[in-house]
């Protein structure tokens, strides 16, 4: 036969077959949009993170972020001059010094995405002597937390957390010890029930961005799982597509090379049966190119149905009639009662026959051949026998038929048996399981 004949199963114990399934995450909804599963916590409603969770990809990643740096600015220049109205008695007013230090806390934000340390620092020097020289309090504390949320979601924890200690540590030095000798005049120690609320701040900065962090991770490694197994299926389908045209291709071209032989050798003697051998070689080249073409249009436009149904055992006559035309004779006997079979079984019975037989014409030298297909509970089984022995001769075969064969019966979680029988013949034997509520065994039918 076309490979070792031996004794072959299917694939190994625990092997899940099939497509492999798509985590909840991963799973589209309408329009393929990716949507989360039940009962998983979420705060946005399309499944995609937003952008500044997931942070900048690509191009944007190595942009200035000047829209929102500027806006940012804006805020803080108003808030302050806002804040400042109301402390009037307690702080310093708000000069030139005040609005370089409001402006440079800021500005030194724009390199929040490719240098987040340097900004979380910058903006933080800026606060600390800003707050040192008694102005007012505000929005100032912004730009600090902007920076210690870039610093921290890229990675940056520890220089994110001494720059916001570095805040707490210097207004708790100024307000408390410094006071006497920084402006304004004439100020006194802030009362110590005021550190609880800075340290509330700097936890609630501190506990929002290592949360933004850890969901940023978290999407990451689904984004890596989600390609992973794009490419998996992608692997999967080319596989499934190159066993299809193996099966298609293979079962004609044997047709086509042992009527091409007959071909030869009558054309002077016997022209009319060259004829016929020509018109056999038509047929079955005509039959190939139209399902090699609709595998290939499947390749091409994936998303649409097939425009010709697959093929089943309902089409073992016709195998039987190509067969017969390459100087085999088959019999198909069927035990059981056909019921329900969904299309990827009958389509892989198909093919098991078809494959079984090509190897018979090819490498048997055998002319006759057995095809017994059985219906019971539950599974499909297939019996394909030839009486031998094996020619030994090679035409023209990949050496992937039984191989083929194997594939499409584990994908369904089926077994493949082929080896030698006691006789000297060459048996296939395959078993493919069926959901709940296919066909039931009935009795046998002749």
């Amino acid at each position: 036969m076309e490979e070792q004949r031996a004794q072959t199963g299917g694939g190994p114990p625990g092997h899940q077959s099939g497509p492999p399934r798509r985590p909840p995450w991963a799973r589209g909804g309408p329009g393929g949009r990716a949507t989360r599963s039940p009962g998983t916590w979420n705060f946005w409603n399309d499944g995609e993170p937003p952008r500044w969770l997931t942070g900048p990809r690509g191009r944007s990643a190595g942009r200035l972020p000047w829209a929102s740096t500027i806006l940012l600015g804006v805020f803080v220049m108003a808030g302050s001059a806002f804040a400042a109205r109301g402390q009037l008695d307690d702080r310093a007013p708000l000069d030139l010094f005040a609005r370089l230090l409001l402006f440079a806390a800021v500005a030194v934000l724009l390199l929040r995405h490719r240098h987040p340390v340097v900004a979380v620092f910058g903006a933080s020097a800026a606060a600390t002597v800003y707050l040192g020289a008694g102005y007012p309090y505000g929005p100032v504390f912004l730009a600090v937390a902007v920076g210690c949320f870039s610093a921290v979601v890229a990675g940056h924890r520890r220089a994110a957390w001494s720059a916001v200690a570095m805040v707490w540590v210097g207004h708790l030095v100024v307000a408390h010890w410094l006071y006497r000798w920084l402006p304004p005049d004439d100020d006194s120690a802030q009362p110590w029930g005021q550190e609880l609320g800075v340290a509330a701040w700097v936890v609630a900065i501190v506990a929002a961005a290592e949360f933004v962090r850890v969901r940023r991770e978290q999407w990451a490694a689904q984004r890596a799982d989600r390609a992973r197994a794009e490419k998996r299926r992608a692997d999967e389908e080319r596989l499934r597509m190159a066993r299809e045209l193996h099966d298609v291709l293979a079962h004609s071209i044997s047709v086509i090379n042992v009527q091409a032989g007959v071909g030869l050798a009558l054309l002077d003697t016997d022209p009319e049966q060259a004829r016929t051998a020509l018109t056999t070689i038509k047929d079955a080249s005509k039959e190939a190119l139209g399902e090699v073409r609709q595998v290939l249009d499947s390749l091409r436009t994936p998303g649409d149905a097939p425009r010709a149904p697959a093929p089943g055992l309902d089409r073992l006559p016709e195998l039987v009639e190509q067969a017969a035309s390459a100087g085999l004779t088959v019999t198909v006997g069927t035990d059981g009662e056909r019921g329900a079979v969904p299309p990827g079984a009958d389509l892989a019975a198909f093919r098991i026959v078809q494959e079984a037989l090509t190897n018979v014409v090819r490498h048997s030298g055998s002319r006759t051949a057995e095809v017994r297909v059985g219906y019971g509970p539950g599974r499909i089984t297939l019996r394909i026998d030839d009486e031998g022995p094996a020619t030994g001769t090679d035409a023209g075969g990949s050496g992937n038929g039984l191989a083929g064969m194997r594939e499409r019966a584990a994908a369904l979680g089926g077994t493949i048996e082929a080896g030698t029988r006691p006789d000297g013949g060459f048996r296939v034997r395959a078993e493919l399981p069926l959901p709940a509520g296919g066909p039931a065994h009935q009795k046998e039918t002749p």
